[in-house]
């Protein structure tokens, strides 16, 4: 059973990305078919045709490998004059490039070179968009349609004794003081209102007071039944490892945890899907995308130490690159998992809309042959216009960027490269979330 929910978690991430990029391109489609552009291919994943279908002058397709997808337009680049041959040392990559350019062209009026920059730019960055529309669609569902795990107010369980912190034993003895929250009477189920005089809204501000209090007596309000009871609970103090406002430990300068004396109550909460506001999605999408753009811009540094982990066997960062196995790994790992099945659908389809807000920020990165490199192919024709105008000399040609195919091989080779030492990194050293 376990192995069945695995593989399914696996096939949902797969099935996700398969849409996602069919999405991506259907971004690109649609302004360029709305633009007058010929389209002659639409297809879905590389390698082994398994199916296609002719409909206008496009032909929509599937291949074997759902690893990625591309639309054919006509006229990326201007046609080649008659007897114009490329030059240089790369010259035989430039000709092909060329040649395979001139053969797309079947109308010289519906070609994508003779665009203004503006639709050029609107179509290169539908693909991109479409991925964060998709993104922010399900961060908003997950957000403001399920919810956010949250502590409520309302008390889940109440320890019955205080434990010393080295005790590794689980049950209560004889000689082990009754908790703060037992003494005070406080039971499973109660609702807390206010400590000490302060309304509480949330589990962390009860949580607080309570920290913030040894040994002091607070007056605890709490709802059961219908009814509001005054309670007494008297914290004890306790050692507990200090942490910063940011949540995080506080270590001194050997590395090791300060400890800090706190307000102990012994009660925990129960944990609810409480609904967030509806701009919330919005607001992780940026999150995500900021937290993926400091990805790429530290990215040669992060592939270093992936490579070094494959050598080592050492724990790799789990906020560091995957590859697509690597994802659908954990997402078969978390569907593995005995915890309630919202929370691990809500877990996967957080990936999903993880990994969408990746295929956004790393397409806009400007270079050939990403969707970022078109743009700045784009701009650059835009701006020799602009300034062709301002002197009111001839419009220039257009841009040739075909003479960028040497750059664009490299970096054609450089993603494989990264993409095949994730994925052997993720075969052999995978993220390990669950230890």
């Amino acid at each position: 059973m376990e192995m069945m929910l695995y593989i399914g978690g696996l096939l949902f991430m797969l099935v996700g990305l398969a849409v996602s990029i069919a999405l991506h391109e259907v971004g690109h489609l649609v302004p360029a078919k709305l633009f007058g552009v010929h389209v002659g291919q639409y297809m879905i994943g590389f390698g082994p045709r398994l199916w296609s279908r002719r409909w206008g002058s496009t032909e929509y397709g599937v291949k074997a490998l759902p690893l990625g997808g591309y639309i054919s337009m006509a006229g990326m680049y201007p046609a080649t004059a008659d007897g114009e041959k490329a030059t240089g040392m790369f010259r035989t990559l430039v000709q092909d490039a060329r040649d395979a350019n001139n053969e797309t062209i079947v109308d010289d009026n519906r070609v994508f070179y003779r665009l203004s920059t503006l639709k050029r730019i609107i179509i290169m960055l539908g693909g991109p968009i479409m991925n964060l529309v998709l993104a922010v669609v399900i961060f908003t569902v997950l957000l403001s349609g399920v919810g956010l795990q949250q502590a409520t107010t309302t008390v889940s369980a109440v320890a019955e004794c205080v434990l010393p912190a080295t005790s590794r034993s689980q049950t209560c003895s004889a000689d082990d003081p009754v908790s703060p929250a037992a003494q005070a009477g406080l039971l499973p189920g109660d609702t807390i209102i206010s400590v000490g005089g302060e309304p509480v809204a949330t589990f962390a501000e009860a949580s607080s007071i309570v920290q913030r209090s040894p040994d002091a007596a607070l007056a605890l309000v709490v709802e059961r039944g219908g009814e509001q009871l005054t309670l007494t609970l008297t914290p004890i103090a306790a050692q507990r490892p200090a942490v910063d406002a940011d949540g995080l430990a506080v270590v001194d300068d050997n590395g090791d945890p300060v400890m800090a004396t706190v307000g102990y109550a012994g009660m925990t909460s129960q944990v609810e899907y409480v609904r967030q506001p509806i701009l919330s999605g919005s607001q992780m999408a940026w999150e995500n995308a900021v937290a993926v753009g400091q990805i790429v811009v530290t990215l040669p540094q992060r592939l270093w130490d992936v490579g070094a982990s494959l050598v080592t066997g050492g724990e790799r960062d789990p906020n560091g690159p995957l590859s697509v196995v690597g994802v659908g790994r954990i997402a078969g790992e978390v569907a593995a998992t005995d915890a309630p099945v919202l929370n691990r659908f809500v877990v996967m389809l957080g990936l999903l809309g993880s990994l969408n807000i990746a295929l956004f920020v790393f397409n806009l990165i400007p270079l050939l042959p990403l969707d970022g490199g078109h743009i700045a192919v784009a701009l650059w024709d835009g701006v020799r216009r602009a300034w062709a105008t301002l002197r009111r000399a001839p419009a220039p040609r257009p841009v040739d960027a075909t003479k960028l195919v040497p750059i664009t091989v490299v970096v054609a080779v450089a993603l494989v490269a990264m993409g095949g030492l994730l994925l052997i990194a993720d075969l052999i050293n995978p993220v390990r979330i669950f230890g």
